[in-house]
């Protein structure tokens, strides 16, 4: 049996890969792996479920309930919320664990199963084994009063924003916020959230109707956010995905700002109310080189990691680190969330720019971008990537043209024959041509079909 959990759980085509039957049997396994394996003498394990508004998320998550509750767990149901939403309200309620049912910023047809641990932390690589393993293994059929309970979690959203209006730390009158939602999981929260931290807001893609998740919304689409900053005169855009677990920006004048921008201010603005750990930001080698080259200047390391949130997450609990994230969006405020958390940091940024009086694009200056190319080589071998004399020579002679203007990155797929070029320089011609040249020499060295 081909492995099921990927890098954020288990992830397909909704009715292809996760089918009513698979999403039962997971829950079963993980009523048993997270609820009573786990959980002292007799007592009941609890477990708080949420998902996305996608459609395919209402036979998935009766699914996971019914495999939860006829396991022997009670499950406290929140409804449509976003991923550090379910991970916060894990920890609230004290419960076991929790099921997050999204597929972030997929597309609709799509879905996915992710757990999460007690206190709302992600599982680990043994854990998601264990649950795997599992699911061979006879049910768990308890009878009669030790069956499951379930239950609608009434209070769930007013909790949540409860808590990030809490983690405030400075109003956002006087500001005007456009919100992207994506017509995802923050559709009904985000706006609630920066109305009453004081912000003047303009909603758009918060009319989730089962089908239109990330459709043409949301942090993968970031035109109508930009259109909609200019025409309302707007000091920012917050774009969301389809869980709302990342966050990207857009200034006054319509430019975006990303996740390693985001992550620039925010580290600044720790370090100033002498809250950034170590004076450490935890990011991933996919970072552009301006972060590095920012965060030096300000007296700040960064600490790099393998690409994905998880291994950020590992990162900062490796040295309890305070900040850590991506360029994608995800960005973790260890003191207010175990995951990243879109909402909090569209409203941790938009209380920076209310504190300062600074304009977003003001504060993102301290960070200049250096041109990234990215360049996808298909059907070579992966594996070979770091091992073959030839490859490494042309690295070399790549990082030697660039000295300290510039890095050079190949990064080998977990899944597919393909190998990733990253080249950044101090422009993008140079960028470019190295780029592709680099890939010319995997494709011709790693070709599959010249190995054959």
């Amino acid at each position: 049996m081909s492995k099921l959990f990927g890098t954020d759980g288990v992830r397909g085509l909704a009715n292809g890969l996760i089918t009513a039957e698979l999403s039962l049997q997971l829950a079963q396994a993980a009523a048993v792996v997270l609820g009573h394996n786990a959980v002292d003498g007799d007592r009941r394990p609890t477990a708080v479920i949420a998902r996305d508004p996608r459609i395919s998320g209402e036979f998935i998550a009766a699914a996971v309930e019914a495999g939860l509750a006829s396991s022997g767990v009670d499950v406290y149901d929140a409804g449509v919320l976003p991923t550090p939403a379910a991970a916060f309200l894990v920890a609230d309620l004290d419960a076991d664990f929790g099921v997050m049912i999204s597929a972030s910023h997929n597309p609709a047809p799509d879905n996915g199963i992710k757990f999460l641990a007690r206190g709302g932390k992600k599982l680990s690589d043994a854990l998601e084994d264990a649950i795997e393993a599992e699911m061979a293994n006879t049910r768990r059929r308890p009878v009669a009063g030790d069956v499951g309970r379930i239950q609608r979690f009434a209070d769930a959203e007013d909790r949540y924003v409860v808590h990030l209006l809490q983690t405030l730390p400075h109003s956002l009158d006087g500001l005007k916020v456009v919100l992207d939602c994506a017509h995802g999981a923050a559709s009904g929260c985000s706006p609630e959230v920066f109305k009453n931290a004081g912000a003047d807001i303009v909603v758009i893609g918060a009319d989730p109707d089962g089908v239109n998740i990330n459709d043409g919304y949301g942090s993968t689409h970031l035109e109508k956010l930009q259109a909609s900053v200019l025409e309302h005169g707007a000091d920012l855009g917050i774009a969301h995905d389809g869980d709302a677990d990342r966050c990207l920006a857009v200034d006054h004048e319509g430019t975006v700002v990303d996740g390693d921008q985001i992550m620039a201010v925010m580290a600044l603005a720790m370090k100033d109310a002498g809250k950034l750990k170590d004076d450490t930001l935890v990011a991933t080698v996919m970072s552009n080189l301006g972060l590095k080259i920012a965060l030096r200047e300000a007296g700040i390391s960064l600490k790099e990691t393998g690409v994905g949130d998880r291994y950020v997450l590992e990162g900062m609990r490796d040295g309890d680190y305070s900040l850590g994230g991506e360029q994608s969006g995800h960005v973790i405020f260890a003191e207010y969330a175990t995951t990243g958390d879109g909402v909090l940091t569209g409203l941790q940024l938009a209380a920076r720019i209310a504190a300062t009086g600074k304009s977003l694009k003001e504060l993102a200056a301290v960070m200049t971008k250096l041109p990234q190319v990215l360049i996808n080589v298909k059907g070579v071998d992966r594996t070979a990537a770091t091992s073959d004399e030839g490859v490494q020579e042309a690295v070399r002679e790549a990082e030697e043209i660039l000295g300290e203007t510039g890095r050079v990155l190949l990064r080998p797929s977990g899944t597919e024959p393909v190998v990733r070029v990253m080249v950044e320089a101090a422009d993008t011609g140079t960028a470019q041509r190295i780029a592709e040249e680099l890939a010319a020499t995997v494709q011709e060295r790693l070709s599959l079909e010249q190995v054959a």
